[in-house]
């Protein structure tokens, strides 16, 4: 496993330690529960991003739809 140098600003770590006695949960078991929570969201917005950009280049409008369609 890679070596990652986290830094947290004092007020950060002021409330994991704070969250971590009220919660009594260690504080790595919520980082991980943030950081999924965070992954999560981020996998839902770019999912949708996506999804609204695939639309953007295949959905017409109602008039762009039938416009040139002759209903006999």
């Amino acid at each position: 496993m890679n070596n990652i140098r986290i830094e947290f600003k004092e007020t950060t770590v002021e409330n994991l330690q704070a969250f971590s006695e009220i919660l009594k949960k260690d504080i790595n078991t919520m980082l991980e529960e943030a950081l999924e929570q965070y992954f999560q969201s981020e996998q839902e917005k770019l999912l949708e991003k996506n999804q609204d950009d695939e639309n953007a280049m295949t959905n017409l409008d109602y008039n762009e739809f039938w416009d040139d369609v002759e209903l006999d």
